[in-house]
Formats: C-alpha cells, structure tokens, sequence
C-alpha cells in the first residue's frame, strides 16, 4: 500500500534546483523544472552515485559521477553510460506543499 511523503514547501526548491529526502525505502530527489516538481530515485542506475551532487539542466539530471543523463519528468536514461531509467513517484501539491507517493 502506497504512502504518502511530505517533501516540504515548493518555495524551498526554487527552479532548476533539487532537495534530496528520505524515504522508507531510501533517497528520493525532488526536482523543480520551471515550476513543475518531478520526484526520482537518487541513486544513478549505472553506479550508486547520489544525483543530488550532479546537474540540472532544465529536465535532465546529469550523474557527477560518470555523466549518465536522465529525463526527471518520466525517469528515462538519455545518455550513456546510463540505460536504466530512474524510478518516478507521483507528486501532488497542496497549499505549497509537497507530497510523494512512495511504496510503504
């Protein structure tokens, strides 16, 4: 069954910023593009780096690590050497806050 996260105020994560946030199942980086909040797994799917400590560039996220690109807004590898994608979790907002649908 599905649980809800409080991830915090949108006002927090201004655009084409992250805020890293722990969940029952570990990390999750929320991300603002341009207002929209996207969440996505931290951890790159090509070696366990934090994404946190890479890049975002208007909706792609770039490992520190080795450079691997992913797509926040539907999880997809974009650029080698990452070629799984990144799990995406629904997000609502409500009166500023955030709020994550993780597994429980």
């Amino acid at each position: 069954m599905p649980h809800t996260l409080n991830a915090g105020k949108v006002e927090e994560i201004r655009p084409g910023k992250t805020k890293r946030v722990k969940a029952p199942h570990g990390w999750i980086l929320v991300c603002n593009v341009d207002g929209h909040i996207y969440a996505v797994d931290d951890l790159c799917t090509h070696e366990d780096a934090s994404l946190y400590l890479g890049c975002l560039k208007g909706h792609l996220i770039q490992c520190s690590l080795h450079g691997g690109k992913f797509d926040v807004r539907t999880g997809a590898a974009v650029e080698e050497p990452a070629e799984q994608p990144l799990r995406t979790y629904p997000v609502t907002l409500t009166d500023g806050e955030i709020h994550i649908e993780v597994p429980a």
